[in-house]
């Protein structure tokens, strides 16, 4: 045994010197006899664990472990200070009956002192009995006199049986340890504690490297999982922590509640996993529901729980809500970190709330807490979303100030702002900036650049970017080619976009129900709603179900085409064909009976939507409202937005113009401006469409004196006057029988850089006509200035319109002159 000591105490060249820990002895107030017990672990701490010392050690640490046991019962002091691992607190109770739960061992032990927990352990075999012991543990000012008066239970009778009770004697932690350093000194890994415990860890190994795989399928992730015997509370955490990522929902419930049946008691980190599988799954309600179940348990959510829920309110845009769970995590006393703060600026950021996501960020900061770079990249988004380039561009400079390097998606965003606002030339000057900083491009960057490409109606600049990706080693995945297909579809290219899907199915990407939808769209939209048709049969043989989007898709096209019955039986086929028709549905065909005037059948397909159990939302009430405007029935319109307040839902600018037409159509002036002081009391900004209505109502009401002062106040508003103000105005002037100063406001018109359409010219030159006949002199030269142009264009008219313009000039001039020759330079031969 001696000589052991001295082999363990003998210093190693990366020890303490094991002479100068003996001589310390004394002044630690350690007794001599006592020292080889208390110095073990002081000495085994200091030793170095190389495989070659750490045999050389082994036997010393058996002859301390064999020497504790040895002189155990020399030291009959103080339970708490003798033993090595103790807790003073802490009793061992065995020969249980194993139907008892802990709150039965709770209520039997609680006479001696408060107990913070008991630790039941379970049956291998059979988790729903236990193993037939526990431990017990006392805490307060005095716990180990509760445990020695605990002790005094041993042998009492407890549900038929004689209980053991014993002090804690550090045993099982001593076990624990000894497994430990045997690993330490171990040569050949961990050993286990048996074949079973060896079998389980290596079968949760395989588990847990199964999830590190990226292309490995759920149904092979769960069946690593189901091969574990009896998985830990760990195992569960992982595979709920995996489906939460995967935003299954149910799978992770499932997952839950087996370990719960498995008598394993849930932990923070596993509600916090089951809320995030609610939250990605968008069922904030049952991820609130979760976190109530938390609290409920006693387990107080973390500051990744809040910040599970905050996020999921914010990609719900739900602001009210994210905002709640931000304070309430700072009432429960959770100090908000730089997560938190992240998900709550970027919940602002996503419902446009920008000011108030300034204001958070500033605040952060003045809490002491560093920017991440994540949250000037969640700023620029929210400032890209809402078109605001200055600012934008501010936050992208601050990046560098920060001292971080722009990355893909800071670069990212600028390329989104550029392309959403058109400025595709400022797009590719961010792109060659991003490759010059030797950022490269990703497929999100080139799809956001030709995206851009599509708004702007370039087909060949979209093109050139798909190329592009090529010539980098990028491949297009299926979002990038349905963005091909997308911007031929809309520029009625259909030729191209059906070329750009047969690529795609070359290439090995299988044409997705959206696919499908676009080039139906495109075809719907351009009036060839028989090869949209067409092409719902050709999705189908391919296996792609159309969805509720790819009918809503045909139902546009045969709305936009004034077939609104063949639209209705549209809907039917879409109920045989197992489709349940959506929001968007109903909607559609309330605007195209709103464009007949139908109000009764609007209201019915309005009614409709609240059968099929959706809550209706502002598009459907504006399409209600232009149906009930649209005949007349202003009375009516009043009365479905005392519903829409009813419903919670507050009048916008779009509801305010719908109701201004309505009134111009009847050309009453007095409404039109009562509703714009409305509209201005309720905070809103009257825009270009407001002005231009309630100009509509003066001009119809025969009020041009009115009509041009709210078309000088546009311009005061800096709202430039555009096609359609110029062309109520020019009708207004035409109808109040002042040809004169139609002609006038088509000069500015032009001047203001508006360029008339062939409605325009036809309207000025029939106000012209009308007055040659009593002021020839006067309107002449406009009308030979206007018919030249109208040539010079190409808007030739037709036989109607022609024969129509014959009857001024036969009355303007007897005999055919100059004016009819250039009036009738506009027929067509």
């Amino acid at each position: 045994m001696e000589g052991a000591m001295a082999a363990f105490l003998a210093p190693s060249p990366n020890s303490v010197a094991m002479p100068s820990i003996l001589r310390a002895v004394p002044a630690l107030g350690i007794a001599s006899s006592q020292a080889p017990m208390r110095l073990a672990p002081i000495c085994l701490a200091t030793t170095v664990a190389t495989p070659k010392e750490r045999s050389s050690y082994s036997a010393a640490v058996s002859a301390v472990s064999s020497l504790l046991v040895e002189n155990q019962e020399q030291y009959d002091g103080d339970t708490a200070k003798r033993n090595l691992y103790g807790d003073p607190g802490k009793i061992f109770v065995g020969n249980l009956p194993t139907h008892l739960e802990k709150s039965d061992i709770r209520d039997f032990f609680q006479v001696f002192g408060s107990i913070r927990d008991v630790i039941l352990i379970r049956d291998h075999n059979n988790p729903e009995k236990n193993a037939g012991y526990c431990f017990v543990f006392f805490e307060g000012s005095s716990p180990h006199s509760s445990a020695v008066k605990a002790r005094e239970m041993d042998g009492a009778q407890f549900h038929g049986r004689p209980l053991r009770v014993k002090l804690d004697d550090g045993r099982w932690e001593r076990a624990r340890k000894e497994e430990r350093n045997a690993w330490a000194l171990g040569a050949e890994g961990k050993v286990a504690r048996s074949d079973w415990h060896q079998e389980r860890e290596h079968q949760s190994q395989i588990f847990r490297e199964a999830l590190t795989k990226k292309l490995i399928s759920a149904v092979s992730v769960q069946s690593a999982f189901d091969r574990i015997e009896k998985p830990k509370r760990g195992d569960y955490s992982m595979l709920v922590t995996y489906y939460a990522k995967r935003g299954d929902k149910h799978s992770a419930r499932a997952i839950f509640e087996k370990m719960r049946a498995a008598r394993i008691p849930p932990n923070v980190h596993v509600y916090t996993s089951l809320v995030h599988a609610y939250a990605m799954a968008n069922d904030m309600r049952g991820a609130v529901l979760c976190a109530d179940d938390m609290s409920a348990e006693g387990i107080q959510p973390n500051e990744a729980t809040y910040s599970v829920i905050i996020s999921g309110f914010a990609r719900s845009k739900n602001i009210k809500a994210a905002e709640y769970w931000f304070k309430k995590a700072q009432v429960d006393g959770l100090a908000a970190n730089i997560v938190i703060y992240n998900n709550i600026i970027e919940a602002h950021c996503k419902v446009g709330n920008m000011e108030k996501a300034l204001a958070l960020w500033l605040e952060m900061q003045e809490q002491g807490m560093v920017s991440s770079l994540k949250i000037f990249n969640v700023l620029m988004d929210g400032y890209c979303r809402a078109g605001e380039e200055e600012k934008c561009l501010a936050i992208f400079s601050q990046i560098k100030i920060a001292g971080y390097e722009p990355t893909i998606v800071s670069y990212g965003c600028l390329i989104n702002l550029y392309s959403k606002l058109g400025k595709m030339e400022k797009a590719v000057d961010v792109s060659k900036q991003m490759k010059a900083e030797g950022v490269l491009h990703n497929k999100k960057t080139y799809t956001m650049l030709m995206n851009g490409y599509v708004r702007v109606g370039d087909c060949a600049g979209a093109f050139a970017t798909f190329e592009s990706m090529y010539s980098e080693g990028i491949k297009p995945d299926v979002m990038v080619f349905n963005a091909l297909v997308s911007a031929f579809s809309k520029n009625n290219e259909m030729h191209e976009a059906v070329q750009i899907l047969q690529r795609m199915q070359r290439e090995g990407h299988y044409p997705t129900t959206q696919t499908y939808t676009i080039l139906i769209d495109g075809y719907a939209r351009h009036g060839n709603i028989e090869m949209a048709l067409e092409t719902v049969q050709t999705m189908m043989k391919t296996g792609c179900q159309p969805s509720a989007a790819t009918y809503n898709a045909i139902l546009n096209g045969l709305v936009h085409e004034g077939q609104i019955d063949r639209a209705a039986a549209i809907l039917e086929d879409m109920l045989k064909a197992g489709v349940s028709p959506n929001q968007r549905s109903y909607t559609i065909l309330i605007e195209g009976y709103a464009k007949l005037g139908d109000i009764g059948t609007a209201f019915e397909y309005f009614k409709s939507i609240k059968k099929a159990g959706f809550i209706v939302d502002v598009f459907a009430y504006s399409s209600l409202l232009k149906a009930c405007c649209k005949a007349g029935r202003m009375q009516t319109a009043f009365a479905v937005i005392q519903e829409m307040k009813a419903a919670g839902i507050e009048s916008n600018t779009y509801i305010y113009n719908i109701l201004l037409d309505g009134w111009a159509q009847r050309g009453d002036i007095w409404e039109a401006a009562d509703l714009m002081q409305q509209m201005r009391r309720s905070g809103l900004t009257p825009d270009i469409h407001t002005y231009t209505s309630f100009v509509n109502a003066c001009c119809k009401a025969g009020d041009m004196v009115r009509a041009v002062e709210a078309v000088e106040e546009m311009k005061r508003m800096s709202l430039e006057p555009n096609l359609q103000t110029y062309t109520t105005l020019i009708h207004g002037w035409s109808s109040a029988a002042y040809p004169e100063k139609a002609l006038a406001a088509f000069e500015e018109m032009k001047r203001q850089g508006v360029k008339p359409d062939q409605a325009v010219y036809h309207c000025l030159v029939t106000s012209l006509l009308s007055r040659a006949a009593v002021a020839r002199d006067t309107v002449i030269e406009g009308i030979i200035s206007v018919t030249s142009e109208m040539v010079t264009l190409g808007y030739l008219v037709d036989s109607c319109t022609a024969e129509y313009w014959q009857s001024f000039l036969r009355s303007a001039e007897k005999i055919p002159g100059p004016l009819t020759e250039a009036v009738e330079r506009t027929f067509h031969s």
